[in-house]
């Protein structure tokens, strides 16, 4: 993990919690120890839009920051179903996942899309968290790296910048499988993303944190983190569990 990028663990409760799990929130707010200051990483849980207010009001007073999942492109509109960053940021969220593979399966979108959705979120002063990553049979057929530069020209617009995005590498095929692409394959892609973003914007390439997710787990987490150019995790399914989520973290705090 980068010195010079302070490391973010971000955890993504997808389509998961009501009320009854905010306990389980609150443990793992009580579990990231201090504040920015004195804590050696940001930890962030992104929950679903009904628990945003409430999941706020759960971690008051802790370093835990709280995001959205999701945040359609326009800032209002007749969008039924949908929730805008500004909705977001009024609920008091402060970052906010676009592009994850699901969406992007699951609901076609396309990296256009996800442009408009991060210029969306930067308008409304969230964080966003850009997801990028290739297919199994995307990997298999050698295309891995340009697929995901594909994505990161498609779905980056000019005005990403270290404060206001966070790019996510998770390979499709290792989302919540349990399976994880070779410490090598994950360096040389995180590498090859460094570079890529170096090229586009300059010395401010070098500063966007670079998360890997895809079946981040505590007994893995060490050693990807342990990767120079890894700058934290998008952690899904051990997300919902505080011990997990909380040990996650302490790897990063053993450094």
């Amino acid at each position: 993990m980068a010195d010079r990028v302070r490391p973010l663990i971000a955890g993504n409760w997808k389509m998961n919690g009501t009320a009854a799990e905010l306990p389980e929130l609150k443990r793992i707010a009580d579990g990231v120890d201090g504040t920015r200051s004195s804590s050696p990483y940001d930890a962030l849980i992104c929950v679903p839009a009904t628990l945003i207010d409430r999941a706020i009001k759960t971690v008051v007073g802790s370093p835990l920051a709280i995001g959205g999942q999701d945040c359609h492109g326009a800032e209002s509109g007749a969008h039924t179903g949908d929730v805008s960053a500004a909705m977001l940021a009024d609920a008091g969220a402060t970052h906010v996942i676009v592009g994850h593979s699901e969406r992007r399966a699951d609901h076609g979108e396309t990296d256009i899309d996800v442009m408009d959705k991060t210029l969306a979120a930067h308008a409304q002063g969230l964080t966003a968290i850009v997801c990028v990553g290739e297919t199994r049979q995307e990997r298999e057929d050698g295309q891995a790296m340009d697929v995901v530069d594909t994505q990161l020209a498609g779905s980056l617009p000019k005005d990403a910048a270290p404060g206001n995005t966070v790019v996510a590498y998770e390979p499709v095929w290792a989302i919540g499988t349990g399976l994880t692409p070779s410490l090598l394959d994950i360096e040389a892609m995180h590498d090859h993303m460094r570079q890529r973003l170096r090229e586009r914007f300059g010395p401010a390439g070098a500063r966007f944190r670079l998360l890997y997710g895809g079946s981040v787990k505590p007994a893995n987490a060490g050693e990807i983190f342990g990767i120079s150019s890894v700058d934290g995790a998008l952690v899904g399914g051990a997300s919902l569990k505080s011990d997990d989520f909380l040990a996650i973290c302490a790897t990063v705090q053993a450094r």
